[in-house]
């Protein structure tokens, strides 16, 4: 095929258009469309594109065509996009591998001989490969669910957190008995039974955030994903959730410290969020939040003498909100028993060689400076330890 066909052909893509916009294609679509005298330069600046993503050109171009959110995907959520569709996808996947088959000389002939050549795998079978994509995509996801499992909302756009917290859950000492709740309505949510909106409430420090991520990063590979909403960006959570219900993978969308004062707009929002919206709750989406407050708003003792003629249903109005958590876990301070095997464990993740008598005594000393004991304060005294600094 010569340079100029092969560039017809990518110019020509609908159903994987989307590669274009991104490398290689995009370096490699430049290169093809160069003159003479820039040809050398493009086509380098191509492979610079490729080798960032290894030497093998059959494999590069694969794992874009699987992770690219094309027109079928978005259409169809892996089912049978329709017939028009899908013979267009076929007769592209025919040309991208052929296209990824292809060697240096073949696509550029003539090539400057001290170019590197690139890698490939003649027998690889793109068809078989993106199909087999399209039947796990409830946990592989496409486009930059496929990439990436945790998200923030930005302008109204979600964009993927490149460097999550890498928080586990065998890293979470201490407060099983809790997360296994927050776990089992996970598992609900990801198997396509019902599910509950969760509120993670108790003292500071008890690793109620820290229970949401790692979750999140436990349950990635089964279809989860994690997507980081602010107080201030809950009126933006409708319109995610409509595009977020025809995806086939899960979400949790994540709202930490969670409060808000008695005249907060944003409180009516959440709530027609959790329960009172017109369109329901979606199957693939649940609120977990966590806060320091059992009743999220905060209340004054003027508020209870106030004028208000009618301050019982006031304050019912105030405290329907946390109501509306299905699902409601308490993380509260740690006794003396529980922060003490809290920290042994955490003193094995660590390596910390310390007879245990004198673990418990330096490490309630610490907690007395620091204002009281917390999973949080325990993981601070270890890492100290690991570091080598007295304490």
């Amino acid at each position: 095929m010569l340079r100029n066909e092969w560039l017809a052909h990518l110019d020509g893509l609908v159903v994987f258009r989307g590669l274009l916009a991104a490398e290689p294609l995009r370096s490699l679509h430049a290169a093809l469309a160069a003159d003479e005298d820039a040809l050398t330069g493009a086509v380098a600046a191509f492979e610079a594109a490729l080798f960032a993503r290894g030497t093998n050109w059959t494999e590069a171009l694969l794992d874009a065509v699987l992770e690219e959110e094309n027109l079928c995907l978005r259409v169809a959520a892996g089912q049978d996009a329709g017939p028009v569709l899908e013979t267009a996808l076929n007769s592209e996947l025919d040309f991208l591998q052929t296209l990824g088959r292809a060697p240096l000389d073949e696509v550029f002939p003539g090539a400057a001989v001290f170019l590197p050549r690139w890698e490939t795998t003649p027998d690889a079978d793109y068809h078989a490969a993106y199909e087999a994509r399209r039947a796990v995509m409830g946990q592989k996801g496409y486009g930059m669910f496929a990439r990436h499992h945790v998200f923030a909302l930005e302008d109204g756009h979600l964009v993927p957190v490149r460097y999550p917290d890498p928080q586990r859950l065998s890293e979470l000492p201490g407060y099983e008995q809790e997360r296994e709740k927050v776990i089992a309505n996970t598992r609900a949510l990801l198997e396509g039974r019902p599910a509950n909106n969760v509120l993670l409430y108790g003292d500071a420090g008890t690793g109620k955030s820290s229970t949401v991520k790692a979750i999140a990063n436990e349950f990635a590979p089964d279809g989860l994903r994690l997507i980081e909403v602010k107080k201030n960006q809950l009126y933006q959570i409708p319109a995610l959730m409509d595009e977020l219900a025809k995806n086939p993978l899960k979400f949790i969308l994540f709202i930490d410290d969670l409060s808000f004062a008695s005249n907060d707009d944003n409180f009516a929002a959440l709530k027609a969020i959790l329960e009172g919206g017109v369109g329901g709750r979606s199957h693939n989406v649940a609120v977990y939040a966590t806060s320091n407050r059992r009743h999220l708003v905060k209340e004054t003792m003027a508020d209870r003498s106030g004028d208000d003629l009618h301050a019982m249903d006031t304050r019912q109005e105030l405290m329907s909100l946390s109501a509306r958590f299905g699902l409601t876990v308490t993380f509260q301070q740690p006794d003396k028993d529980r922060y003490d095997r809290i920290l042994l464990e955490l003193a094995k993740q660590y390596n910390v060689q310390m007879p245990s008598d004198q673990l418990f005594i330096k490490g309630a000393a610490f907690a007395l400076r620091a204002g009281g004991r917390s999973p949080r304060v325990a993981k601070q005294f270890v890492e100290l330890l690991a570091a080598g600094v007295k304490v």
